[in-house]
């Protein structure tokens, strides 16, 4: 492919008013791709595993809180929040998704995050700027509510910031691709990367330094366990790092998500994901035992590097792309095939000397990324209190897997529990299979399992579901 068919999709970009700077972006992104590289893998021979990490709670036992407060105070607060949550069947922001209840009220993610931000505020009395990272998609609706709520003021630094776009490409021509019927659908994010180039275009880090905000704190918005930390504000000061990712340890339901290495070569950090792992070590690579830590994608930079680094590469920072290949309409397999490029955020970690990692909890790591997450979240093994933490009694949680042919999208799900989810308190697994839906104040418990019945079929009230399906009642 010639230099012509990007200037095609860079035409594209400035006809909807993106800037130079997202252009360059993609341009990075785009012939990283055309030459090949976006296949490269990080080989077992050339890293070594991340060991020996330091607890958050080791941490908090020895910190000095009046630092850790004074760095605190220094802080402010980034939620990426441009997802729409489409593999959950919604056409919205998925922070406006309702999680569960508190003293009856209704609360989503947007609701949450807000709830802990306040808290940290008043307790500490503490600045703690919130800036939401928004899409085009999710910025109107996310700020009518932020807006909504009164007790939410903020003064000197912007509530949000947009991220950019990018055309999807054609697999087969590398152009950009057509799609009249729905032209929204030709175009898609970058990727949460995109933060770094979005908070350089937008000047906010300049506006941060004016504020006296030294440190960012970055995180999902889908990860309700991402809280303000007094604590790792203090030790990420202390420390002298210019950059941290907060790390957890794997269990066997990780072993294909993203993991922190070391290059043997530089020293550096290196986030792999698991589609930049050799055939070959994928067994190594797979092994908690041998790499015992993933990726919570929460990380934590110092101002002032973070706009030292973006000046020396003018605003656009060479991560490594993640090739995405999905049809225009993720939801229509029949149309055109196309590619979707990306950047990790966590990735940018290789290009700062001195980054680290420190090991958090899993109580900071609660995403929602499926039905089968929601329905953890809003079942009895959790508790939202006062403070707005999503408080678990040991965060060791039972294997959910629901038929996606009736629970993946949120309305069939909230359709089959109209009461809301069962009790998982006694559960160690639940496996639903075929289409049940569930009356009020149903029990799961051990390895909970329902199977296909052919046909529409209801769990009714007060039940209880074990291994053996529905119990009879002399059972119980």
């Amino acid at each position: 492919m010639s230099t012509d068919v990007f200037d095609l999709s860079a035409a594209k970009m400035r006809d909807k008013g993106m800037s130079e700077v997202s252009i360059n972006q993609f341009r990075h992104l785009y012939e990283t791709w055309e030459r090949g590289d976006a296949k490269a893998c990080v080989r077992e021979k050339d890293v070594v595993p991340l060991k020996d990490v330091p607890r958050t709670k080791d941490i908090h036992d020895t910190m000095d809180m009046d630092m850790a407060l004074d760095a605190f105070s220094r802080t402010a607060f980034i939620k990426l929040n441009g997802g729409l949550g489409t593999s959950m069947g919604l056409e919205k922001a998925k922070s406006l998704l309702p999680i569960r209840r508190h003293k009856a009220r209704r609360m989503r993610f947007l609701d949450i995050i807000m709830g802990q931000v306040l808290t940290a505020r008043k307790r500490l009395g503490v600045p703690l700027p919130l800036i939401f990272m928004n899409s085009f998609r999710t910025s109107r609706d996310t700020m009518r509510v932020v807006k909504q709520d009164r007790r939410f003021v903020q003064n000197g630094v912007p509530m949000e910031i947009i991220q950019h776009i990018e055309p999807k490409i054609d697999a087969d021509t590398g152009r950009p691709v057509d799609f009249p019927a729905k032209p929204d659908l030709e175009w898609c994010p970058p990727g949460h990367g995109d933060i770094f180039s979005t908070i350089w275009e937008t000047g906010l880090l300049d506006t941060l330094k004016e504020q006296g905000i030294d440190y960012l704190f970055i995180s999902n918005s889908d990860n309700l366990g991402a809280r303000p930390s007094r604590t790792l504000a203090g030790y990420f000061a202390q420390s002298g790092a210019p950059f941290m990712i907060e790390v957890a340890k794997r269990t066997e339901a990780d072993r294909k998500g993203g993991h922190i290495v070391i290059d043997k070569a530089s020293g550096r950090l290196i986030l792999r994901e698991m589609s930049q792992v050799d055939p070959h070590d994928r067994s190594s690579a797979m092994s908690i035992r041998k790499h015992p830590y993933f990726n919570t994608n929460s990380i934590w930079v110092r101002v002032d590097a973070l706009r030292d680094k973006l000046t020396e590469y003018d605003g656009v920072l060479p991560l490594p792309i993640i090739e995405n290949r999905k049809t225009v309409d993720p939801t229509d397999p029949s149309t055109r095939p196309v590619v979707q490029l990306e950047t990790a955020m966590g990735s940018a970690a290789t290009l700062f000397e001195g980054a680290i990692c420190v090991q958090v909890d899993r109580m900071r790591f609660l995403p929602v990324k499926t039905t089968d997450d929601l329905f953890i979240m809003r079942s009895d093994r959790f508790h939202l209190t006062d403070s707005y933490e999503m408080e678990d009694g040991n965060y060791d949680f039972p294997n959910v897997q629901l038929d996606e042919r009736y629970y993946k999208y949120i309305a069939d799900f909230d359709e089959r529990f109209p009461y809301g989810v069962p009790s998982l308190a006694a559960a160690n697994s639940v496996t639903i299979e075929g289409d049940w839906t569930f009356g009020r104040d149903v029990t799961l418990y051990s390895d909970a399992h329902l199977s296909d019945q052919g046909r529409s079929s209801y769990v009714p009230n007060g039940q209880y579901v074990g291994p053996q399906g529905i119990e009879p009642d002399e059972w119980v």
